[in-house]
């Protein structure tokens, strides 16, 4: 059985950046869904994970790595929203385990280890999104307990085919006293609902 853990970066080393692009580059090689057309380079993913990683020691995000025997095998993140409205929220993304590692649970580690991270940094609400075809993902998203809310029919372009794009979300808990709203009309910035006629 191998050795399986999840490592927090906040700063990566040149091995551990090599580890990570060699995850995404061969998922996307394997035609993953992850949000790029063509393996990115190593330069390119060095650029993305600086960006991240800044983000990290700013305390908006999170960065994980599932490390199988040594080796990154998996990564995933989760950013905070980006405005003072949505402080309050994060959204998961670019969960992805190498080819070679997959079978071993390294995803459904991963993603409840970020959505852990997330609420014990007082992260009230978690989002992702997912490509409608990414059946096995759904599955696993909804395992943890995550719900869709809304899907955007063929708004994923992958040359000339379309995907729709499954939103997701899962409430991780308010602080107490924090009033519910939801859709009740009322206050500054509501407007009325209008009547179909």
């Amino acid at each position: 059985m191998p050795e399986i853990e999840l490592r927090w970066l906040s700063e990566a080393t040149e091995q551990q950046r090599a580890e990570i692009h060699t995850v995404v580059h061969d998922v996307v090689a394997a035609g993953g869904a992850v949000g790029y057309h063509e393996p990115p380079t190593l330069e390119r993913i060095s650029l993305w994970l600086d960006g991240v990683l800044k983000q990290v020691r700013d305390g908006d995000a999170a960065f994980v790595t599932a490390v199988v025997d040594g080796v990154v095998r998996a990564v995933g993140l989760w950013r905070r929203g980006g405005t003072a409205v949505f402080q309050h929220r994060a959204e998961i993304q670019q969960i992805m385990a190498h080819p070679s590692a997959r079978g071993l649970g390294l995803g459904k580690l991963v993603v409840q280890g970020l959505v852990d991270h997330a609420r014990d940094a007082g992260i009230e609400i978690v989002i992702l999104g997912t490509r409608g075809n990414n059946h096995g993902a759904i599955e696993l998203y909804e395992s943890i307990g995550f719900r869709e809310y809304g899907r955007l029919p063929n708004a994923i372009a992958v040359g000339s085919e379309r995907w729709d794009s499954v939103d997701m979300y899962l409430p991780l808990g308010y602080p107490e006293g924090t009033i519910l709203n939801g859709a009740k009309p009322g206050g500054l910035g509501s407007s009325p609902r209008r009547n179909g006629g």
